[in-house]
Formats: structure tokens, sequence, C-alpha cells
């Protein structure tokens, strides 16, 4: 080989280990098929406000998977339109396994509200595992007149007009629970729509609104410190951290029978290998003490390690699309 030619040869060769290495890394810190995954910062969408429920939950498991996966969450709160804002991001986000999506309940709801959505919950995403099923609590501001949730649905079939019912916003788990009640209980109240559970839960405590449905992981505290009125919890059995408090069963309305479900979710195409080692180590986070501690504290559990998987989660989400598509076709309910 002549001396003027070896400066090509070292060139072409470079550039072909330049292309091999960018096909087998997927370009260099993309995600690729997750062999060095992750390389830089993970980004987990909270597609509501701060300090609400699902972004509780959310920071509960970020720093324990991070460690689990050899990196650094970041938690982005991305809010609007029930939910659909921060998942339609997420949707359009590069499929490298760096945005995740935590979503609740309305994931399987969105696309029976909204006419117009921009995307589909089983086509446009890969399901990485479910969280946890959070049980909701029917809470008033605390001199609301009802003593019982028996009195509470007396009052406001005879009230209707002048009772108020907060929800975070339509498409959220405090809208969709304030629905069955209303259906339940055979009346329409003056629903007052906010920009979160945060805010909502404030004017709660605040007296600027009669009741709400929430979630324990947002109610908790608050019922603990006597500054709202708890009325009962909408699962089969009483929760542990509020055992004073009736099932709405026992209470006389089985039909109010709800929990909000959170799970991750990342855009589809999403490597399976970057899946699963997300799905691992969502395992590992729920299986913390101090994450079942904390949750234990609000009212919730983290789901078994059979549940947060991508197979389980895919389940729970097809089987929660078809059962909300029904109750919000009768209640005639469709977002703007």
């Amino acid at each position: 080989m002549s001396t003027r030619s070896r400066p090509r040869m070292i060139a072409a060769l470079a550039a072909v280990s330049l292309i091999a290495a960018c096909s087998g890394n997927g370009g260099g810190g993309t995600g690729g098929d997750g062999g060095n995954y992750p390389e830089q910062n993970i980004t987990i969408v909270v597609p509501f406000s701060a300090g609400g429920p699902t972004d509780t939950v959310t920071r509960m498991i970020a720093d324990p998977m991070a460690a689990a996966l050899g990196g650094k969450i970041v938690v982005q709160n991305v809010e609007g339109a029930g939910g659909t804002v921060g998942a339609g991001q997420v949707a359009r986000a590069e499929p490298d396994g760096y945005t995740v999506l935590m979503h609740h309940i309305g994931m399987s709801t969105a696309p029976a509200l909204y006419k117009d959505l921009g995307y589909q919950p089983l086509e446009d995403f890969e399901t990485v595992g479910l969280v946890t099923e959070v049980p909701m609590t029917v809470v008033a501001r605390k001199d609301f007149e009802p003593a019982t949730f028996q009195d509470l649905v007396t009052y406001v079939k005879a009230n209707a007009t002048k009772v108020t019912l907060a929800n975070a916003g339509i498409g959220a788990a405090s809208h969709l629970c304030g629905l069955l009640f209303q259906s339940a209980a055979g009346v329409k109240l003056q629903e007052v729509p906010y920009q979160g559970t945060g805010p909502a839960l404030t004017d709660l405590v605040g007296g600027q609104v009669d009741f709400m449905c929430d979630q324990t992981t947002n109610t908790s505290g608050q019922i603990a410190a006597g500054k709202v009125k708890a009325y009962a919890v909408t699962t089969p059995e009483r929760v542990k951290s509020l055992a004073d408090v009736p099932t709405t069963a026992e209470a006389g309305m089985p039909q109010l029978a709800v929990s909000v479900w959170h799970g991750l979710y990342v855009p589809a195409d999403t490597s399976p290998e970057i899946v699963q080692k997300l799905s691992g180590a969502l395992k590992t986070a729920l299986a913390d003490q101090a994450v079942i501690d904390q949750m234990a504290k609000l009212g919730t559990a983290p789901v078994t390690a059979a549940d947060a998987t991508p197979e389980a989660h895919r389940a729970q989400l097809d089987e929660q699309l078809q059962t909300w598509a029904k109750v919000i076709a009768d209640a005639g309910v469709k977002a703007s």
C-alpha cells in the first residue's frame, strides 16, 4: 500500500467504525436497543399540576427508579385539558426511553371524552407497568351541613341548584367520580372545574366550594388534620389509614365504586429492551420499603410485581377503555 493511500484507508475504516457504533447504540445517546441506557436524564411527564395525587405518586418512585437504572429522573408537570396535553407531548416524543409518561385512569377515558384527541392510548404508547391503585374519598368543607354520607345524598337532592361539586377538570379522576356520584344519586349538581386537584382541594379547605371526590393520596393529610369532612371511600373495603370512614357500599351507594390506577408509558416503537429496563426499575422502586411506607400513609399501596409489567398494564388499559366508554356515553359528557 502506498503512503498516499494509507490515510484514505484509515479514514474509511474510521467512518465504518463510527457508523457501526452509532447503529449499535441507537445514535450515541438516543436509547437504541437499550444496551447503554440510560446515558442522559430521563424525564417523567406528569400531565397534571404539581402537588396533585399523580404528581405525588410519581415523585415517590422517581428516585428509587433512577437508582435502579443508574441514572437521573426529572419530573416535569405539563398541565392542561384533563391530562391530554402532557400525554400528547409524550406520544410525539422520540421513542428512545428518555421521555416517560405517568398517567392515571384518565388515559382510559380521554378517547371517549375528546373528539379530536390527537393520539390513541393503545396505538401510540407502549405500556411499562402499573404503579398503584388509589381509593377515592368523598370529602367536603369542614362546616358542610350533612353529617353522614346518607345525609349528604339527601341534602344534595334537596339543594341541587345551590350545592357546588368541585373537580380537577373534565376527564380528571375527580370529575369521573363526581359523574358516578350524580348518576347514582339521580341528581345534577353545579360543577366547578379547576386546573388540577391541588387548587380544587385548596378551595374546598377554604370553604369556597361544598364537596368533591378525590384520591386518598391528596385527601388523607387534610382529613387527618380536620381540614375537610370525610364521608366515604369508594372501594369495597375500608382504607386502613382511614379506618373510621365507611365505604360507599356501607353507606348505601354501592354503585359509586371507583379507584384510580396509575401507570407508566413510553412512546410507541420504544425498544422492548428499554421498556423492560424501565419496568424492572419500577418493580424495584415499588418494593422499596420507604415507598411502601409513604403510600400506606396516603391510603394506598404498590401493585404486585406481576402487575408492574407491560403485559398486565396493557390488559388493564384495554379493559378500562371499554368500561369508561360506556359510562361516559351514558352520561352524555364531552370535552370541548
